[in-house]
């Protein structure tokens, strides 16, 4: 993991035992903390005030943004794991299924690879403090990722791995649709057949273009939403 994203890690964590509007250290205690310089933590502050995570007034600080006002931000990546720790649950993921496997006609192409290139198939559910939040069906290419394992992705998070692996994922398309749960998602998810359901659709890819995931997810109807605003002209 680069130095950075062990930054924004390390503060986000500290940031789930703060309370609403408590104020995090300066950018000069910062940069003497993690001993790097004020660009580096200007920009992992960016990110943060991206993700939500935190506020800044001009001229006092930075603060914490309360746990019942964080929003999910349509331009931003997705981490199940941070969202659920900064609303003070605990997360946690169930291995459904591991595999290696040829891909299809319909997955290589989607995926931008031959036809019966191997691949690997990840199913997990998705929990917060034990009750099953989104069902998770992840395609990794297998030449680039050999090395994952069951146990590693019982352990860490899928962008953790990535970035130890030296992918760095740099841009993210995501496709939002409702659809009605089949039988066997509304059993993980402990919901009734045909309730409905955040699908959503994910292509990671690194800066050179190249895909590193590739993944369908269907979250509970009742526990995600998405909401943006805008100026209108």
């Amino acid at each position: 993991m680069s130095l950075y994203s062990e930054i924004v890690k390390d503060i986000t964590e500290k940031i789930s035992t703060m309370e609403k509007g408590d104020k995090i250290p300066s950018e000069r205690q910062l940069c003497k903390d993690y001993g790097v310089s004020r660009t580096t933590i200007r920009n992992a502050i960016g990110q943060l005030v991206n993700d939500g995570l935190i506020f800044q007034i001009q001229g006092k600080g930075s603060f914490v943004t309360g746990k019942d006002d964080l929003k999910d931000n349509l331009s931003n990546y997705y981490s199940f794991t941070q969202r659920t720790k900064l609303r003070g649950m605990n997360p946690t993921s169930k291995i459904i299924d591991f595999r290696v496997k040829k891909a299809s006609k319909d997955l290589a192409k989607t995926m931008g690879i031959n036809k019966m290139d191997l691949v690997i198939e990840i199913i997990r559910l998705r929990l917060a403090d034990d009750e099953p939040m989104m069902y998770e069906k992840s395609y990794i290419p297998y030449e680039r990722f050999r090395n994952i394992s069951k146990e590693l992705v019982a352990k860490k998070p899928l962008y953790e791995i990535f970035e130890e692996a030296n992918a760095k994922i740099f841009t993210v398309n995501e496709r939002f649709s409702v659809a009605n749960l089949t039988k066997i998602i509304a059993n993980f998810l402990d919901q009734r057949i045909d309730s409905p359901s955040l699908k959503v659709i994910r292509k990671s890819y690194d800066f050179d273009d190249n895909l590193i995931e590739y993944t369908i997810s269907y979250a509970r109807g009742d526990r995600f939403y998405y909401e943006t605003s805008y100026n209108p002209r």
